[in-house]
């Protein structure tokens, strides 16, 4: 096998589905991050501290290319 050559990895189905399982405790944990993002962030703006809204939208955005990331994993397991 030359060096540039990727070779791909089959897994079985009881490989994948551990995996899978896996990705969605990731999805879910994230999940609730940013539902506790939402409610720090509503917290802090009706109290007049909007100076938390901007952190708050940018790890949010974090949590979702994470999300995107962890389903574009999944679509390629095969």
């Amino acid at each position: 096998m030359n060096p540039g050559e990727q070779e791909k990895v089959r897994f079985t189905r009881a490989r994948k589905f551990t995996i899978i399982n896996a990705i969605l405790v990731f999805v879910v944990l994230i999940v609730i991050l940013q539902l506790w993002l939402l409610t720090a962030s509503m917290n802090a703006y009706l109290g007049d501290d909007p100076t938390a809204l901007i952190p708050a939208a940018l790890v949010s955005l974090g949590c979702l290319v994470l999300n995107l990331g962890l389903v574009r994993y999944v679509y390629r397991l095969e």
